[in-house]
């Protein structure tokens, strides 16, 4: 079979490794560089690793309980049961994870989960030793690799054909028997977040073009713990897990005022509780992770630790002054338990899926292991007959489209496109904190600007501007479809609110 993989972190790497092991013909297209994107800038780790009182049961438990009753229970049973192995086959494929001084790995512990089951590399760098991995297997296998191609669409009538490119300013038609899309998030819809410049939806927009159903885009994750000074630069959720307190200008601990759980509640939680301490006093809320010490802290951070010094920070000292970011799309291309779509031999991994594993709000170092696992799960399938995904069956379901066109002042009032102004109202009104009020305005205005299409001999920068506003639309779509807050769909006071 001629496989297309498009995208070069975890899942498509890894899916591309299996499909190519098991005999297909696979070519991977990535719109930079081989193994650039999120994967790379990962810190906390690889859940699943289960020591002594833990079990995938209580990883499972875990995760349901942060996707605040949305997971879908098949999908998170599969995660959780093929941790070990997924694991296993990162470090035989050259991962090398941190271990004691008997070759035991190491396991840490983040926010909501019950026990230390995070394997990590380089104390704080997992993820560039899992692309750098995953990067020599795909050079040492002499797959076939397309770099600095941007995804313009997928080529399909009733089934999958392959996929149309923009390379070194060409359009070029690559035929595909499948394809599978692994091109990450969304992160760039908003003004703040941690992804790096070139995830901007492009799979997931292509796909919705191509007519596949989509599901949860309502659902950013915003991590709490972002640097506030300079370019975002995420502070991992490990250091709150291994002893690092959120503090207010006067130095009071904050958290538990929102959450029994304090610092380790559910990512949705601390970003909100960050977001309204530091809208209260008018400026950042800190973390502090003084009490480690400077020793502990660069054997155990030792990425974090060179780049705050870089920018000034010594917080071995001092509290880091930190803000929330837009981080993680829980939503996406809906997809079985194999990665199918609902257009045949189109599959979706990663960032890019809505497998039903993160529910509401994902639980923290779940995404690399989801890579892992359904990227390993979609190639298999590649050996099977094709088993239609009907959106219907879905767990959860695709939310309805509202087709209220929203605000007309605002429509009317709608300042000229730009991906500045597009990424600012996201943030103001589908951000952290929403109201009905300001979705309907933000749909209005997204609706407004529908007319701006790309210009003959358009540039990559225009086809993403294209599918940020595609997604900021059915985003915003999405959250006015949903009537009650959940995890990371917030509404303000909504019983004073009117549609």
């Amino acid at each position: 079979m001629n496989v297309v993989v498009v995208g070069s972190g975890i899942a498509g790497l890894t899916a591309a490794l299996h499909a190519h092991e098991a005999g297909h013909r696979v070519t991977v297209v990535t719109k930079g560089e081989l193994g650039d994107g999120s994967t790379a800038l990962a810190q906390g780790g690889v859940a699943g690793e289960y020591g002594p009182g833990d079990s995938a049961a209580r990883h499972a438990a875990d995760t349901l309980s942060a996707g605040a009753g949305l997971c879908d229970p098949a999908a998170v049973e599969m995660l959780v049961r093929e941790a070990p192995a997924r694991i296993a086959e990162l470090a035989a494929r050259g991962v090398g994870f941190d271990r004691d001084p008997h070759g035991r790995l190491l396991r840490g512990r983040e926010a909501a989960h019950s026990h230390a089951r995070i394997v990590h590399a380089g104390g704080d760098a997992t993820g560039a030793a899992i692309r750098h991995a995953l990067v020599a297997g795909v050079r040492r296998a002499g797959i076939d690799v397309v770099e600095h191609a941007f995804l313009l669409d997928i080529v399909a009538d009733h089934a999958v054909r392959g996929i149309r490119s923009l390379e070194a300013g060409v359009t070029r038609d690559r035929d595909a028997d499948a394809v599978i899309l692994a091109t990450g998030g969304a992160g760039h819809l908003y003004a703040h977040t941690t992804d790096p410049a070139g995830i901007t939806g492009d799979g997931i927009a292509a796909a919705l073009r191509a007519g596949a159903a989509a599901a949860d885009l309502e659902f950013m994750q915003f991590h709490p713990t972002v640097l506030a000074t300079g370019a975002p630069f995420l502070i991992s959720e490990a250091v709150r897990g291994e002893g690092a307190t959120l503090i207010d200008d006067t130095g009071r601990r904050f958290a538990f005022d929102f959450h029994p759980d304090g610092e380790l509640a559910p990512r949705d939680v601390v970003s909100r509780a960050i977001a309204r301490t530091a809208g209260a006093q008018g400026a950042p809320v800190r973390l502090d992770a003084t009490m480690l010490g400077a020793e502990r802290l660069a054997r155990r951070f030792p990425t974090i630790d060179r780049v705050t010094r870089e920018r000034g920070h010594d917080w071995a000292e001092e509290a880091l002054p930190i803000t929330p970011a837009a981080h993680y799309l829980m939503g996406g291309v809906c997809t079985d338990l194999d990665g199918r779509t609902t257009i045949p031999w189109l599959f979706a991994v990663g960032e890019t899926a809505r497998t039903g594993v993160h529910g509401a709000n994902r639980l923290a170092s779940n995404s690399l292991l989801e890579g892992a696992v359904f990227g390993a799960r979609a190639a298999a399938a590649l050996r099977a007959p094709w088993t239609a995904l009907d959106a219907a069956s879905v767990h959860g379901g695709p939310g309805p489209i509202m087709h209220d066109d929203g605000d007309s002042d605002a429509a009317a009032t709608a300042p000229p496109f730009s991906r500045s102004a597009l990424q600012r109202l996201m943030w103001e009104e589908v951000g952290l904190l929403r109201t009905r009020h300001g979705l309907r305005r933000a749909l209005a205005v997204f609706r407004a600007w529908r007319s701006v299409s790309p210009p003959a001999g358009a540039s990559a920068a225009d086809h993403e501007d294209a599918n940020l506003l595609l997604l900021a639309e059915a985003t915003a779509s999405a959250a006015l479809a949903r009537p009650a807050s959940v995890g990371a769909h917030f509404l303000e006071i909504p019983h004073l609110e009117t549609v």
